[in-house]
């Protein structure tokens, strides 16, 4: 089994298939998966805010986040901030 250290070695899967497959065969590395939980020590204060999820979205998510080992909160506040990084070049 093949660990890996880096998020972005996560390729885009055009199905669940493919997802799968990849999941079967790597890990993440340990210190990934524990940076991913704590949320990083030096994190700012962060804010509660309510945000309205159709049911089905939020099962989809919330499986893909347990497949990544992910809390699905930490993983939808990353793909926020990968977002707007995006948008801000």
């Amino acid at each position: 089994m093949r660990t890996f250290a880096n998020w972005e070695d996560v390729p885009i899967f055009d199905s669940e298939e493919a997802e799968a497959d990849f999941w079967v065969e790597n890990r993440p590395d340990l210190r990934l998966m524990e940076a991913a939980v704590a949320g990083g020590a030096g994190a700012s204060e962060s804010v509660t805010i309510t945000l309205r999820i159709d049911p089905r979205m939020l099962a989809r998510i919330k499986r893909m986040a347990r497949s990544r080992y992910l809390n699905y909160q930490s993983m939808i506040k990353q793909w926020l901030s990968e977002r707007m990084e995006k948008e801000l070049k």
